[in-house]
């Protein structure tokens, strides 16, 4: 039970590393991402999610995994709905859009990863 907890706070946390990563551009919440977040928001995120799977039952472990690559697909999304409207000039940005850049890629990957591979586990069961 207290890997299970520990595993989700650390991937809540990696997550809100990632949705600052985002926001941060955006002028959003006021928040602004060090360089910490960079190394964060993946880290957590996937150690988080290892424990959690870890203290899991197999049933719960293929909900989580979907969740978590919603959670990630969303993110990526907005970040590149964000890319999208800073390049046409729609929403001015505060600084660099390579967080944004950085999440799309990297939520975009592991979230791809883990949605496709909850579909393929589907077909075969």
């Amino acid at each position: 039970m207290v890997v299970l907890i520990a595993g989700a706070v650390l991937m809540v946390m990696g997550l809100f590393a990632g949705v600052v990563l985002v926001a941060a551009p955006l002028g959003l919440g006021g928040w602004s991402a060090s360089a910490a977040l960079w190394v964060l928001f993946p880290l957590f995120t996937l150690v988080g999610y290892m424990l959690t799977v870890a203290g899991s039952r197999a049933s719960q472990a293929r909900g989580l995994s979907f969740g978590v690559s919603c959670a990630l697909l969303l993110l990526a999304v907005v970040a590149a709905v964000a890319l999208v409207l800073s390049a046409a000039s729609v929403v001015p940005l505060d600084g660099s859009t390579l967080s944004l850049w950085y999440v799309l890629v990297i939520a975009g990957g592991i979230g791809s990863v883990g949605a496709a591979a909850r579909g393929s586990v589907a077909r075969t069961s």
